[in-house]
């Protein structure tokens, strides 16, 4: 096998700054619109449960996109097209929140939103696990989460500061300079890996050769499945907030806050996966989600909402990286887009039910019994991590 020369590395090792940069632009733009939206359904007169249909069917699109685009991803040369193309079209989508005049129009723009972050997602990752050694692996995803929680932060702080002058339209119209900027950051420096389907194999032969997935994926995939159960959309939250008596301007700031939490620990949690058992870092991050969604189901005051958010970006922090470090880790290199849409697709299955289910036990039993039921799950996840007896490498 030909070694790559040093000069080859060095030009891979870019995507995971160019990824960043990408991500930070996307997600600025995203969460623009992502933390007033509550505020905006309920001004044309949608409630609780009509969030929880909005974010659960959302949530169910992406799960099947993530699913096809993980096995087409083992299947193919290039994988920036894909990525490339999941990233003009979300971010096309998106500032046509300013015309919705409807709950079903704020839906379909969220489908076609969803569904490019979908099919965008696995191949993104996928590249961005060629490109650097796996000693780094856990570093790069985390770096990668950083940049994209920073961009979190930029979203919600400039929804805040246009808020006032241009309102909750005006916030979804000026969302598209980021996005605009993030689709350029990804089309001109983003690097093809080139290491999909070998050339001179053909689909048939791949197909008998392609690997099982190993006992320990499915574990993992058990207890992420019932963590997810209770792992509903996070806009529940920021509706908790303003039921407790938090004004609707301040929804952008509570992403503020919960980003700046999330940004700082993202890259070390990474880092630290590199050195010590992932699994125990995203079991003490399921606890945090525990004790957060105690908080919100009981709602003390204010100033503990207000804690709690910003201890919940420690949750983010500790899981959303190293889970994707234990997926690649744990697949043979050409069933690693296999393996990643099938954990995001259990995921995202799972968050449709915790949606729907959250929307409607809301609206027949309150809020304390959808927030005490998910911190049950997430500790009960939590523990099925822990004691998962010894792995079969040190990382995992």
């Amino acid at each position: 096998m030909a070694v790559p020369k040093q000069s080859e590395l060095r030009e891979k090792d870019r995507n995971v700054y160019v990824f960043g940069l990408t991500s930070f632009m996307n997600d600025t733009a995203s969460e623009m619109a992502y933390w007033i939206l509550p505020a905006f359904l309920v001004s044309i007169g949608a409630g609780p449960a009509t969030l929880g249909i909005i974010e659960g069917i959302s949530e169910s699109v992406v799960s099947v996109a993530k699913l096809c685009s993980g096995y087409l991803v083992d299947r193919i040369e290039r994988r920036k097209p894909i990525v490339v193309a999941g990233y003009v079209v979300a971010n096309a989508v998106k500032p046509l929140l300013a015309l919705a005049q409807s709950w079903g129009q704020v839906l379909g723009i969220r489908f076609g939103e969803r569904l490019a972050k979908g099919l965008r997602g696995a191949p993104r990752d996928i590249m961005l696990a060629e490109s650097v050694d796996e000693s780094r692996l856990g570093s790069a995803y985390g770096l990668l989460q950083a940049m994209d929680s920073a961009g979190a932060i930029a979203g919600p702080l400039a929804a805040w500061l246009l808020l006032r002058h241009v309102g909750l339209r005006g916030v979804f119209l000026a969302a598209a300079v980021p996005g605009m900027l993030s689709i350029l950051a990804v089309t001109l420096w983003a690097k093809e890996t080139g290491s999909g389907r070998p050339k001179g194999v053909s689909t048939e032969r791949r197909e008998a050769l392609r690997p099982p997935l190993s006992g320990r994926f499915y574990y993992l995939l058990a207890a992420v499945g019932i963590f997810s159960l209770g792992n509903s959309s996070d806009m529940f939250l920021v509706l908790r907030a303003q039921d407790v008596g938090i004004a609707a301007k301040y929804a952008p700031l509570l992403g503020l806050v919960f980003n700046i939490t999330y940004t700082a620990f993202s890259w070390p949690a990474g880092k630290l996966s590199d050195r010590i058992p992932r699994r125990l870092l995203v079991a003490g991050g399921y606890v945090v989600f525990a004790i957060v969604y105690y908080v919100f189901g009981s709602a003390p005051g204010n100033t503990a909402i207000w804690a709690a958010v910003a201890f919940y970006g420690l949750y983010y922090a500790m899981t959303t990286p190293v889970l994707k470090a234990m997926v690649v880790q744990a697949a043979p290199n050409d069933a690693r887009g296999r393996a990643l849409g099938i954990f995001y697709f259990v995921s995202s299955v799972m968050a449709l039910s915790a949606s729907i289910a959250t929307g409607e036990l809301w609206k027949h039993f309150g809020a304390r019994v959808p927030f005490y039921l998910s911190a049950g799950l997430a500790a009960l996840a939590a523990v099925l991590l822990v004691t998962s007896g010894a792995p079969r490498t040190r990382k995992y």
